[in-house]
């Protein structure tokens, strides 16, 4: 295989062109357009090249940055540690990606002296020999070695963050040294003066061995942050070490043993120390944007939490964990009523019990409503009223609403999660996608998008993208189901992922053995019919599973199967429209005068 693997749009074969002659003429092979009839062989061909190549030049154009196949050639090779990105006409960078250094290679005028392609050149050379353990050429005429950068970030220091671990010796406190490594995460971010690898790409690295100077090169940073938290009982010890990548050197260590309720200021103390070990100053603004937080009462901080990894990690679909959220979220809001993100959270979670559980009481507006009361700039807030929204046939007003919250976050699970929902149930399946991509990236415990991306790139007929949702749902879904073997979705996700894999008596054994263990479970009935219909071909199965659960499905659950791609090939069946007008006519009467009467 080759040395040099190059991801590009056809379009821009011409322009690639010299770029591949630049390369070749060090002495490495470039796989880069083979002369290969398109189909199962073709792709074939491609993903072993793409894995065996020492390093991967995406070239991202206006026309790369809208190919699927360039965006996941460049996901796969920043998952490797070997992407060297370059770019032409300012390009808008995929999110995803933006934290990698890209070398601007317009004007270059395809002379493979200038220092653009030297900078390339060099790159490749360190990432071919550290591959293969060789010593990397000498480029000729190199130019001055750059300080380590990333792409818009000129002048800023680039730092990465990894996850603290946790030695609390107890699994289930995860969720409060996450927290801290994500507070530590944002406060960073607001000094103008360093650039900080995002949430998503630093938690990839979660529970791997991985050394400072691997990420330095992976990223294109200069320092890493590691460290680790310790709670027990009313006490927390924090160490942290912030570490050069290139030399290996330890530029500022600390361990901390305070009082829990000093938690705050520690964290004010962490980031402060990290700025001054840089050498950096705080201007004025940014001094008071890492102090304010959102409340500065431990307990409701604590509680909010626990809410937010339930419901990262918990049973989808299970009323259990949304009312379990409600009450964590109520009882911080009541420590602390000014806390914004508890009320934002709680908005969430009276949603889903309302609209997907079939639940009676708040719909989760009121919260909603409150938390942009106290925060208009919180997008978590305006992501939740867009899905509240959407459950009532508002769809300007949802699209108006998600894109607010877009706009002040891009970077939020739960803002990309609500967005996915409400172009699913718009059926902009395209973008639904790449919300569903984003937050799978966000969040390493969520299996629920997996398992939605199973279905959209089903339906768009992209079946290599929809192979790969089904490894990672299987991958997530069978670690949920180690730590809760009742997981009733995480069955149901394992279920369609089976089959879709091509495996349909694995899949057939989990169904039967999970509606013994969890009969009552909507979402995990829900998803065994999506898999029947869709992968197994399996129309009579299907409608034997849904009517059962269109008896007493929710609204919410009955909209979002109006939508739902897997279930076409059910919408002639008489048997299938029967169900539906049945449930509509249940939902209409319970609403007493119709008007929750359920439509798309």
């Amino acid at each position: 295989m080759a040395d040099v693997f190059i991801s590009y749009a056809r379009t821009d074969k011409a322009r690639v062109a010299p770029l591949v002659a630049a390369i070749e003429a060090q002495g490495w092979t470039v796989w880069w357009d083979p002369d290969i009839a398109a189909g199962q062989e073709f792709d074939r061909q491609i993903s072993a090249a793409l894995k065996a190549a020492a390093a991967v030049v995406v070239v991202w154009t206006p026309n790369s940055v809208e190919s699927r196949w360039v965006r996941g050639e460049a996901r796969d090779a920043a998952d490797r540690g070997v992407l060297i990105p370059v770019r032409f006409e300012g390009a808008e960078l995929p999110i995803d990606v933006r934290a990698i250094h890209t070398t601007d290679l317009d004007g270059w005028g395809d002379d493979p002296k200038c220092p653009q392609v030297l900078e390339l050149l060099r790159a490749l050379g360190a990432t071919i020999s550290r591959r293969s353990g060789s010593k990397p050429p000498v480029v000729a005429n190199p130019a001055p070695a750059a300080a380590p950068t990333t792409s818009g970030s000129a002048g800023r220091i680039g730092i990465c963050v990894l996850p603290f671990s946790n030695m609390s010796g107890d699994p289930e406190q995860e969720y409060f040294s996450d927290g801290i490594t994500e507070d530590v995460i944002t406060d960073l971010t607001k000094v103008s003066a360093l650039f900080v690898v995002s949430r998503n790409m630093a938690f990839a690295l979660k529970g791997k061995n991985i050394d400072a100077s691997q990420v330095t090169r992976q990223f294109n940073v200069s320092h890493v942050l590691e460290g680790s938290v310790r709670k027990s009982g009313g006490r927390v010890r924090i160490t942290a070490q912030l570490i050069e990548g290139g030399t290996g050197g330890q530029v500022w260590a600390e361990r901390y043993d305070r009082e829990l309720s000093d938690i705050f200021a520690l964290q004010d103390e962490i980031s402060r120390a990290i700025v001054k070990a840089l050498r950096l100053k705080l201007l004025p603004e940014e001094k008071k944007a890492i102090e304010q937080r959102g409340t500065t009462n431990l307990d409701a901080y604590n509680l909010y939490l626990m809410a937010r990894q339930h419901y990262a990690t918990g049973n989808e679909g299970d009323i259990r964990r949304n009312e379990g959220i409600i009450r964590l979220c109520r009882r911080a809001t009541e420590i602390d009523p000014g806390y914004a993100r508890a009320w934002a959270m709680m908005a969430l979670a009276q949603t889903l019990v309302r609209y997907w559980n079939g639940g009676h009481g708040n719909d989760g507006l009121a919260a909603a409503e409150r938390a942009l009361a106290l925060d208009t700039n919180l997008a978590e807030a305006h992501a939740v009223r867009a899905r509240i929204l959407s459950e009532g046939r508002h769809h300007d007003e949802a699209s108006a609403e998600i894109d607010v919250a877009l706009r002040l976050d891009p970077e939020s699970y739960e803002v990309n999660r609500s967005a996915a929902y409400v172009r699913f149930r718009q059926q902009r399946l395209q973008d639904a996608i790449h919300h569903f991509e984003k937050a799978l990236s966000l969040m390493e415990t969520d299996v629920g998008s997996a398992n939605m991306l199973m279905s959209c790139y089903t339906a768009i007929g992209d079946g290599e993208a929809a192979h790969r949702a089904a490894e990672i749902t299987l991958a997530r879904a069978q670690k949920t189901l180690t730590q809760d073997p009742s997981n009733g979705a995480a069955m149901g996700f394992c279920c369609y992922a089976l089959a879709l894999l091509g495996q349909p008596e694995s899949a057939k054994s989990w169904m039967s053995r999970a509606l013994l263990v969890d009969p009552d479970n909507t979402n995990m009935r829900y998803n065994f019919a999506c898999a029947l219909t869709s992968q197994l071909k399996d129309a009579d199965g299907a409608i034997e599973l849904l009517g059962l659960l269109f008896e007493k499905i929710s609204i919410g659950l009955l909209n979002h199967a109006k939508a739902d791609p897997d279930l076409d090939p059910l919408r002639d069946d008489p048997r299938f429209q029967a169900m539906i007008a049945a449930a509509e006519a249940r939902l209409a009467a319970a609403a007493g005068d119709g008007s929750a009467s359920p439509g798309s």
